[in-house]
């Protein structure tokens, strides 16, 4: 590891707020590299916070102070940027790196006033760190755009599981989405665009948790019934990973038209399916998304993003296809080694 101290050196553990087994790209990526650690026999573990995230309430600030307390003298801390501001007020903190997904001041519906603050305090927050690890070059830049271009920064990127080729089932093409309804996602922009296909033959399968935000996902719902495409479009809630990774076999596109993406874990899932993508140009979604397996468009155009799918779903479909068989992403115990040797240098 050329003068970083050696992996089985460090005691890491992983701080995320509430519980790890969620179905978001966040949850996911902690819950695999901590698995994966485990498996390569590395000393590590992880703290589930309680309270509200990311607007803390007392429960989430009682629940950081504690996690300190209860801090043994050689951990190092890994802590999730969606707990970070359970934190304020308790930092520095002694060998702690941050892991940060996308800035939360980049979450879609803020007011200017809301976003600015934010990332005002996570550019505080964070500068008080060991070093600060993002899941992408492209929340890598956001974060030197915060100014922390001078602080210890790293980027490893999540793993993606090695996939099986999809069904090809002939008949009605499935155009899937994969995320969870939250506004950063924009479904309802993904639903003007399929409304605007409704000649076409498809059907659409929306995978994903409607809870996060009810707001959001009744306004889908009303779209899905103003727009009369109920008979076409399916919520279909959160599924397995191995249910979810069936229902990649059997889709025909992928479509997501998220406002930003710190990764986006599910086009890579989908591509290494051999699924063609109709997304937006937005975060991180082009460096995941090459132009030969994908068509991106501009955020929130659904007249584009309706031409996208009407190209994927004719003849063009078999090259994009093929193409974004061919693509290879690292996997998980790849990423998960990245990511340790990254966090014991910071630590060291």
């Amino acid at each position: 590891m050329g003068g970083i101290r050696s992996r089985t050196a460090v005691k890491l553990r992983l701080i995320v707020p509430g519980r790890i087994d969620q179905a978001t790209g966040g949850y996911r990526y902690a819950a695999r590299m901590l698995a994966a650690w485990r498996a390569m026999g590395l000393d590590a573990g992880h703290r589930e916070l309680d309270g509200q995230f990311p607007e803390v309430d007392a429960r989430a600030r009682a629940a950081a102070a504690a996690c300190l307390a209860a801090r043994k003298a050689d951990e190092t801390l890994l802590i999730d940027g969606l707990a970070l501001p359970a934190f304020e007020g308790l930092l520095p903190i002694r060998n702690a790196v941050a892991l940060v997904h996308h800035p939360l001041g980049l979450e879609t519906g803020l007011s200017p006033e809301r976003a600015g603050a934010l990332l005002a305090s996570e550019a505080r927050m964070l500068a008080s760190f060991a070093g600060i690890v993002a899941t992408s070059l492209a929340t890598l830049g956001d974060l030197r755009a915060m100014g922390l271009a001078g602080r210890r920064l790293a980027a490893v990127d999540p793993g993606t599981e090695p996939a099986r080729p999809s069904y090809r089932r002939r008949g009605t093409p499935t155009i899937l989405t994969v995320a969870t309804l939250t506004p950063r996602k924009d479904h309802r922009t993904l639903l003007r665009a399929l409304a605007r296909i409704r000649d076409r033959h498809w059907r659409a399968v929306f995978v994903g948790s409607a809870d996060r935000d009810q707001a959001c996902a009744a306004c889908v719902r009303a779209d899905i019934r103003g727009l009369r495409l109920g008979h076409r479009v399916r919520l279909a809630g959160e599924r397995e990973p191995a249910d979810l990774a069936d229902t990649y076999r059997r889709a025909s596109i992928f479509a997501l038209a998220s406002r930003h993406e710190g990764y986006g874990m599910a086009f890579a899932e989908a591509l290494a399916h051999g699924l063609p993508v109709a997304g937006a140009r937005a975060g991180a979604v082009p460096l995941v998304v090459p132009r030969r397996a994908g068509i991106l468009v501009q955020p929130g155009n659904p007249a584009a993003l309706a031409r996208a799918l009407i190209r994927l779903l004719g003849p063009a479909h078999r090259r994009y296809a093929a193409n974004a068989w061919r693509l290879q992403f690292p996997d998980w115990p790849r990423q998960a080694a990245r990511l340790w040797s990254a966090v014991a240098g910071f630590a060291a």
